[in-house]
């Protein structure tokens, strides 16, 4: 393996080290669902291995298939990844995401029983930083870098809070909605038992004039 493979291996472990993982068998998909604003820059990690280390795998070759469908569960990217790699793609309506992850095996689905450990890690807004301060020796340089950086996480923060806002107002209209209905019901119901009630009285108030009891 290239030090550049090697570079990178290191870099998905140190940024899947407080990610989620997940058990995921050959042949099986698996999603997660993501609330995810509009117009947003979402990153993921992935890293796949057998669930127990010390097993021989039966797939060396295994990779992921990465399929993420938007909240009206159109597709919004599919593709044939490795065992470790990142995705990326931009969301063009806010609302829940799936993301959903399939493991590649040639074998027939009889023999394919290897159990397989997932690893995930998705980050929103831009985190494309540099790092190494070897290769933006100008302070300037930095400055900027950092700069554009405050900004990205900026925006991030903001679209957060304008989606937070948005669902607190659907929210809203549909407790206002229900309260509404609730109401109208209440009413209704108070409304049939008093005209039932006086229909009753009614009624056994004419039975006793009929029969001369009063």
């Amino acid at each position: 393996m290239s030090l550049r493979g090697i570079g990178f291996l290191f870099q998905c472990y140190l940024v899947l080290a407080a990610a989620m993982y997940f058990d995921l068998g050959e042949q099986e998909q698996k999603c997660i669902i993501e609330e995810i604003p509009e117009g947003m820059l979402v990153t993921g990690y992935f890293l796949l291995e057998p669930w127990e280390m010390n097993a021989l795998s039966h797939s060396p070759h295994l990779g992921v298939t990465v399929t993420v469908r938007d909240p009206n569960h159109e597709v919004l990217m599919s593709k044939r990844y490795g065992k470790f790699s990142k995705f990326t793609f931009t969301s063009h309506a806010s609302g829940q995401h799936y993301l959903c992850f399939q493991t590649n095996s040639t074998r027939f689905s009889v023999f394919a029983g290897e159990r397989l450990k997932l690893h995930l890690d998705v980050q929103m807004g831009e985190h494309s930083i540099d790092p190494v301060p070897d290769k933006t020796k100008d302070n300037m340089k930095n400055l900027e870098n950092s700069l554009r950086h405050l900004v990205d996480q900026m925006i991030f923060i903001t679209r957060q809070q304008e989606y937070q806002r948005e669902k607190e107002e659907v929210f809203r209209q549909i407790g206002e909605n229900t309260n509404s209905k609730v109401l109208w019901w209440a009413m209704v119901q108070t409304s049939v038992l008093l005209t039932v009630g006086f229909w009753q009285m009614k009624r056994l108030k004419d039975f006793f004039i009929a029969k001369k009891l009063v």
